[in-house]
C-alpha cells in the first residue's frame, strides 16, 4: 500500500483555505487522509469543503487582521484537534498602488496582517511543537517568488514575502537537530482568483501602472493550475526536511531565482521591467 501523508501528519491547520492555493492545499491534504482545520474570515465560504469531507474538514473563523483573536482561534483549534502535526500559514492579500499613491495605513495594515500576524501564528505553532516530548511538527509558511523577484506597485506585498522568507530561514537554522520541519514555500503566479481580490486604492493609474496591471493579470490568468502548487507541497512534505521550495512556471521558479542570485542588480531590474511591460 502506498504511503500517505496521514501516516505522518494526522492533523493540519491551514489559513486561507476557502480559495486559491489554500483551497488546493486543503483538497490535497484531505485526499491524503489528513484531518484539516481550515480558516476563512467567513466560515460559510468553507461549506463546500465541509460537505465534501464530513468529519475530516473543520471550518474555523479566523480574522488575521486581529492578532489576539487569530492566535486564540489557532489555540482553540489545536486543543480540539488534540495537537496539530502540520501548520500552513497561507492567508494573505494584495494591494496594487504606487507606494506614495495610497495612504500609509494601507501598507501598514498589510504588513501587520501578512507579516506580523503570520509570524505570530508561526510563533504559536512552534511553541505547540516544542511542548511535545519529541519536539515534532511541520510549519509551512507560504511566501512567494516575489521575495526574490518583486512585483511592481505591490511594495508591501514584496516586503511581507521577503520578511517571511527571512523568518523562515531563521527558523530553519534554529530548529536544526530537532524533530521540527520548517518549509519556506515560494509559489509564482498560479491561476487563481488572487488578481480579482487585489485592493486598488489609487483612483487614478498612470500609463505605467496600467501596463503593469495588464501584465500582472495576464500572468495570473495564464499561470499553471493551483493543483501544481499542491503537488509541489505534497512532495516537500513527503521529503520531511526543512528547506526552500520554489514552484511555478520555468521563468519564475527557476530562471528568476538564478538571476537574483548571480545577475547584477541592473540586469535584474531591466529584465523585471521587460517582464511587466514597464520599459
Amino acid at each position: 500500500m502506498s504511503p500517505r501523508l496521514s501516516d505522518v501528519h494526522r492533523t493540519a491547520f491551514i489559513t486561507g483555505a476557502s480559495t486559491g492555493l489554500g483551497h488546493a492545499f486543503t483538497t490535497m491534504l484531505l485526499a491524503e487522509g489528513v484531518r484539516v482545520w481550515g480558516t476563512s474570515r467567513d466560515p460559510a465560504r468553507l461549506a463546500g469543503l465541509a460537505a465534501a469531507a464530513p468529519g475530516k474538514f473543520t471550518p474555523v473563523a479566523l480574522e488575521l487582521g486581529d492578532g489576539d483573536a487569530a492566535e486564540a482561534a489557532f489555540r482553540a483549534a489545536d486543543a480540539a484537534a488534540g495537537g496539530f502535526d502540520l501548520v500552513i500559514n497561507n492567508a494573505g492579500y494584495g494591494v496594487f498602488a504606487e507606494f506614495a499613491g495610497a495612504d500609509f495605513v494601507v501598507w501598514q495594515d498589510q504588513i501587520q496582517v501578512m507579516l506580523v500576524n503570520t509570524a505570530r501564528l508561526s510563533h504559536a505553532a512552534l511553541r505547540v511543537f516544542r511542548a511535545r516530548p519529541a519536539h515534532r511538527g511541520t510549519l509551512v509558511n507560504i511566501s512567494s517568488l516575489a521575495a526574490e523577484f518583486p512585483l511592481p506597485f505591490q511594495s508591501a506585498y514584496n516586503v511581507c514575502k521577503a520578511g517571511l522568507s527571512a523568518l523562515n530561514e531563521s527558523l530553519i537554522t534554529e530548529t536544526v537537530g530537532s524533530g521540527i520541519v520548517v518549509i519556506d514555500f515560494r509559489p509564482g503566479d498560479y491561476r487563481t482568483a488572487f488578481d480579482g481580490s487585489v485592493q486598488r486604492p489609487q483612483t487614478v493609474m498612470t500609463p505605467t501602472m496600467r501596463r503593469a496591471w495588464t501584465a500582472f493579470e495576464g500572468l495570473m490568468r495564464s499561470g499553471p493550475a493551483p493543483e501544481g502548487a499542491a503537488e509541489a507541497l505534497r512532495r516537500a512534505l513527503f521529503r520531511g526536511r526543512s528547506g526552500t521550495v520554489r514552484t511555478g512556471r520555468f521563468f519564475q521558479a527557476t530562471l528568476a531565482p538564478f538571476l537574483a542570485r548571480f545577475g547584477s542588480q541592473g540586469l535584474q531590474r531591466r529584465i523585471r521591467a521587460r517582464y511587466f511591460d514597464l520599459s
